[in-house]
């Protein structure tokens, strides 16, 4: 670590970490039966979202609240429980059904895939430019770091389309098709992953658009539309609540070189700096699967997240203590500032010409 790449010396990043490692260790020796009970309560209204949802498409002049109920079902799978499952926050029970190894979430994106590219190699590089493929997912340009070619004019456009089809676009997330344009990526080397990616999207695309359609008989047409209007409601709120809680103004990226021979003190403060909250009510929380507080989960991924409130009261008394900046904001505020972002990155110019920038230099900036 190069001391003036952060704010903090030596010493204080070595009390950061200790202070955030003696809150995670509080936690998990508090993990018990709340927790459990929390967890498979989610699971039972994720259910009955869903069943509610699939009757009511029986009865037509219901299907907009069918639509909202399969949504409802859809967004809590996705977010508060598929998300955090995956991440092996409730493997600790010892529940087949909640075990980060075993669970498999209602999208098209293979688990198994998705905890490589989203547990192992963001959770791992967080913000790091070149290493994290999460900024841009390979598509857009989301720092001034990353060098502008006119490709990126179509940034609004892009982002757009992302956002509509979500699900789709984490699901190719791994096969990195921009390291095969540029030549740095074979076809060869995507081969282990076409049997998992194809076999899950067969069964998805058949369950949604085939068989639950069909079991509704002549009203298949407004089930079918049923289904992937939920698909897009869920695709519009999870690629919304992500971007917020990874992009707006403030966030911070790092270079490769700032991070080598990184201390725990060191990533924690890294994780910290490349995230953002997202205000809002008890509720609001359930449905973004706790990435509203998304400071906390890069802080501490595998704790299960309904302890991130309680857990980001102390986070923010700690980041005031040492004179750092707690990125947080209304869900308005936070997406006009990431859609301001996503235009402005789509324009020619960089901090590159006026010499480089560093993470530091970013969070002074805003």
């Amino acid at each position: 670590m190069k001391s003036n790449n952060t704010t903090l010396s030596d010493e204080d990043l070595e009390r950061f970490g200790e202070e955030l490692d003696a809150i995670r260790q509080r936690v998990l020796a508090d993990l018990g039966e709340q927790d459990a009970a929390y967890i498979r309560n989610v699971v039972k209204r994720r259910q009955q979202f869903e069943v509610a949802g699939r009757l009511m498409f029986y009865v037509p002049p219901l299907w907009p609240f069918a639509v909202a109920s399969l949504s409802i079902s859809k967004i809590l799978d996705n977010m508060e429980i598929g998300h955090n499952v995956m991440h092996g926050q409730y493997d600790w029970m010892g529940d087949p059904g909640l075990n980060s190894r075993m669970y498999d979430w209602d999208t098209v994106c293979p688990g198994e895939q998705w905890k490589h590219s989203h547990n192992y190699i963001h959770h791992t590089y967080t913000n790091i430019l070149g290493k994290d493929r999460d900024i841009g997912y390979g598509i857009l340009r989301m720092d001034e770091d990353q060098p502008w070619h006119p490709y990126y004019l179509g940034n609004p456009v892009y982002a757009t389309l992302l956002m509509l089809f979500f699900e789709w676009g984490v699901a190719l997330h791994d096969l990195e098709v921009e390291n095969i344009v540029s030549g740095q990526r074979s076809h060869a080397d995507n081969k282990p992953l076409y049997p998992g990616l194809i076999r899950k999207i067969r069964n998805q695309t058949l369950k949604d658009y085939l068989l639950f359609p069909a079991l509704t008989g002549p009203l298949f047409p407004l089930t079918l539309a049923g289904n992937a209007t939920a698909n897009l409601v869920r695709n519009i709120w999870a690629f919304n609540i992500i971007f917020c809680g990874h992009f707006p103004a403030g966030v911070a990226t790092f270079h490769q070189d700032e991070c080598e021979d990184e201390t725990r003190g060191h990533w924690y403060y890294r994780q910290l700096l490349g995230s953002a909250n997202i205000t809002g009510s008890p509720l609001f929380h359930v449905m973004s699967g706790n990435l509203s507080h998304q400071i906390e989960h890069h802080l501490f991924p595998d704790l299960p997240a309904r302890r991130y409130p309680e857990i980001a009261v102390e986070v923010r008394e700690i980041c005031e203590r040492y004179d750092l900046p707690y990125n947080t904001g209304g869900l308005s505020q936070q997406l006009f500032s990431v859609a301001r972002k996503i235009c402005r990155m789509a324009l020619p110019g960089s901090s590159k010409d006026s010499g480089p920038a560093t993470a530091t230099d970013d969070v002074l900036a805003a």
